[in-house]
């Protein structure tokens, strides 16, 4: 396979770098020694999860054509991540939020092919699959062919599927060389795990802390616990986006461990990381999604020599160390206010 190696030199776009993805891509970036990098959000400054303070930072709303043009100006390449987005009671509940994100993906297409941009990476999901292939929790991997005949996770998974035709007809029409990576549940620390917009690796460490922080030793879990998942690693998302971008691979392709968990697991993984045993209440009749998903990997080894491979305990400590220190820190300084309140 032929590879398209990045200029470091040229200017790197990377839309909604205040995110979790984002904000890690563009300090991974400045690392490798990428000397140009346009960082956008619409969040103000100081609700970035990462602040680079050695790049270019913009506080843009990219649904909005003219801040497109604005963003793309002379760079070379774009990472789009921009999307309204969050875990599952997020995307169940705001469905049209999550479809308004087409403007965004629409406009960045049209500024991105305006500029001139060489290569233009696109961030789907593996929301895009059809429902009745994830019914089971024993699932058989999803193949990238899977997507159709479409039944995508509504609203966010078919505002995905349509942007991911777009970027591939700007290719065809344009010949503006778009590359579509469908992430599998991307976690890792400087992420949210509070708020609703969290996933279910940051929802779980978080309970699991709050549980020790306050001495009830209780957590609650959305369905029966039996639904299963597979989580990859924030660096093992890096390093496959760029890769992606730099490839041959004109299709949609898995970027998502093959290491299937259920969220009884998951919770089990994390008690053991926390040194807990905790009772377990099930919401029944919380947002749950699909009944089993994974990725099937096939392509992207045969295609990069290479699948995510970070083992998600080893992850999942990290992630977890990250949220404890920000739990235990807001903690700290309650207790103090209390008592300053208090004399």
């Amino acid at each position: 396979m032929t590879k398209h190696q990045m200029e470091k030199d040229k200017l790197v776009l990377v839309t909604g770098a205040g995110g979790f993805i984002g904000g890690h891509l563009v300090a991974d970036l400045r690392r490798e020694g990428y000397r140009h990098v346009r960082a956008v959000d619409r969040k103000p400054l100081d609700h970035w999860y990462q602040v680079s303070n050695d790049v270019e930072n913009l506080v843009l709303d990219v649904s909005l054509l003219d801040n497109c043009h604005r963003a793309a100006d002379g760079a070379a390449y774009v990472f789009n991540l921009a999307a309204d987005m969050g875990g599952m009671g997020f995307i169940e509940n705001n469905k049209a939020l999550c479809m308004l994100s087409v403007l965004t993906s629409t406009h960045m297409l049209v500024a991105a092919r305006d500029a001139g941009v060489k290569r233009f990476f696109y961030s789907s999901s593996a929301c895009v699959y059809a429902a009745d292939k994830q019914t089971d929790a024993n699932v058989t991997a999803l193949k990238e062919e899977d997507a159709y005949p479409a039944m995508a996770e509504d609203g966010y998974g078919w505002e995905k599927l349509f942007s991911e035709r777009m970027a591939r007809h700007f290719m065809e029409d344009f010949g503006i060389e778009t590359r579509v990576a469908r992430y599998h549940n991307v976690y890792g620390p400087w992420g949210t795990h509070d708020g609703g917009r969290e996933k279910a690796p940051a929802a779980i460490c978080r309970k699991v802390i709050r549980a020790q922080l306050s001495g009830r030793h209780e957590i609650e879990i959305w369905g029966d616990g039996e639904q299963s998942r597979s989580f990859m690693y924030i660096d093992d998302c890096l390093y496959g986006t760029k890769s992606i971008l730099e490839s041959d691979i004109r299709y949609p392709i898995n970027l998502g461990s093959n290491e299937l968990v259920t969220i009884n697991q998951l919770v089990s993984i994390v008690e053991d990381i926390a040194g807990v045993k905790l009772k377990r209440n099930y919401k029944l009749d919380a947002p749950k999604g699909v009944r089993g998903r994974n990725s099937d990997n096939t392509r992207i080894l045969k295609e990069l020599g290479w699948e995510p491979s970070t083992r998600l305990r080893d992850g999942m400590e990290k992630t977890y160390a990250w949220i404890y220190d920000q739990m235990a820190g807001q903690n700290a300084e309650t207790q103090s206010r209390a008592k300053l309140f208090v004399s």
